[in-house]
């Protein structure tokens, strides 16, 4: 994908699956290992596909994102239908990418020929590491030759735009192994990646496991240096670091997460779904399985909350995303978006940064250095619009 100027006229759709067949010790997204209400959530959202058709009305669908939970649960024929239940209720033209994210042990060969007879055009195969003492400690369904095998299969099978999940920091892995994986990636031809850093978030398993003492904790400084490994080590093999956790081939950007950062509108469909406007109103719904197909499929309502947001928020929210990324946080387009008031705050916010030179400012653009983006979520933090400027 080659980054143009903003379509005001499109729009996302992301679907979010809500059944895994094991949990990771580290996810806190909504999830069930229970395959038992399947049907029900999937009639459910075909069913809010066809509530929510005004929401982006007048606007042309151009991607659509499989989320998850884990999508790849699903037949071809439950995608078929998702998809067709949007092409009957939706402006779809010119659809430029359709993701499917996947689990490497869902991917067999049987399934991969089923899914080319659907509109899937790139895969997103939570690898997570191509160690096994890696995906043991974070208690993964595949392995190392799992992940292997699928991507080849997906290339084989005619799927080459393919991303994978990479995490870095965890217990164990050294840097010689963090480089290994890189390299792999290349190896492997893929051409785009995301790669975070291992967090313990609470009410996980991981965070109960470390409490208690039966998993080694996680280092910071360690993750850290692993981050500095990455932006290094992948620039040497080809790959723009374009987001802080996204790193692709030249033109290789994903496009539907691309356009999250550029505020275009988006509808989310299914238990915990967010959805934005494009404006100034998100909205997101319950994440309850059971609640969410009763609300639907017996009443024909939503259960939902939404909130408006305020300049502030908008302000904010834009400094925190595009600061995340290569393109950089516009100074212009905060002046030509919201007022010059707000801009000049902002710029001013930034000096410190620059002095520290944790960011440099090119054609009126705040951009992180690498060393800025070890420290990104507090930089971004310092430049948020003060209370009071609603």
């Amino acid at each position: 994908m080659q980054l143009t100027e903003k379509n005001e006229h499109s729009a996302g759709i992301y679907l979010h699956i809500p059944f895994c067949r094991q949990a990771c010790v580290y996810c806190n997204f909504h999830f069930s290992t229970s395959l038992r209400y399947k049907e029900d959530v999937l009639a459910a959202m075909m069913q809010e596909l066809v509530m929510q058709k005004a929401y982006l009305a007048g606007r042309s669908i151009s991607t659509i994102y499989f989320g998850g939970g884990t999508p790849s649960l699903l037949t071809a024929d439950e995608i078929n239908r998702l998809i067709d239940t949007i092409q009957q209720h939706y402006k779809v033209e010119n659809l430029a990418e359709c993701t499917l994210e996947a689990n490497p042990d869902d991917l067999s060969r049987e399934h991969l020929r089923a899914l080319r007879h659907t509109p899937i055009s790139r895969f997103s195969i939570g690898v997570q590491s191509f160690r096994d003492e890696d995906l043991q400690y974070m208690k993964r369904a595949h392995n190392a030759q799992q992940a292997d095998t699928a991507i080849k299969g997906a290339q084989d099978a005619g799927f080459e735009n393919l991303t994978i999940d990479l995490i870095y920091g965890i217990p164990g892995l050294n840097d010689k192994a963090w480089k290994g994986n890189l390299n792999k990636v290349a190896e492997l031809a893929i051409p785009h990646f995301s790669a975070y850093a291992l967090t313990v978030e609470e009410r996980t398993a991981l965070h109960h496991a470390i409490a208690t003492n039966k998993a080694a904790p996680v280092d910071n400084e360690q993750a850290a240096a692993q981050l500095m490994i990455l932006m290094e080590h992948a620039a040497g093999m080809g790959y723009e670091h374009y987001e802080i956790s996204n790193l692709a081939r030249p033109g290789m950007y994903a496009i539907h997460n691309t356009n999250y950062w550029r505020g275009l509108p988006y509808l989310g469909i299914g238990p915990s779904a967010h959805s934005f406007d494009g404006h100034n109103r998100r909205h997101w719904n319950v994440a309850n399985n059971i609640r969410y197909t009763e609300a639907i499929l017996k009443h024909n309502t939503l259960q939902k909350e939404e909130e408006v947001l305020s300049h502030r928020d908008r302000v904010n929210e834009y400094i925190m995303t595009s600061l995340r990324t290569q393109w950089g946080c516009d100074l212009n387009h905060i002046a030509q978006e919201w007022d010059d008031t707000t801009a000049a705050i902002t710029a001013k916010a930034a000096e410190l940064f620059q002095e520290k030179k944790w960011l440099y400012e090119q054609d009126r653009k705040l951009i992180l250095t690498n060393n800025g983006k070890l420290f990104a979520d507090r930089i971004a933090a310092e430049l948020f619009l003060p209370s009071g400027n609603d």
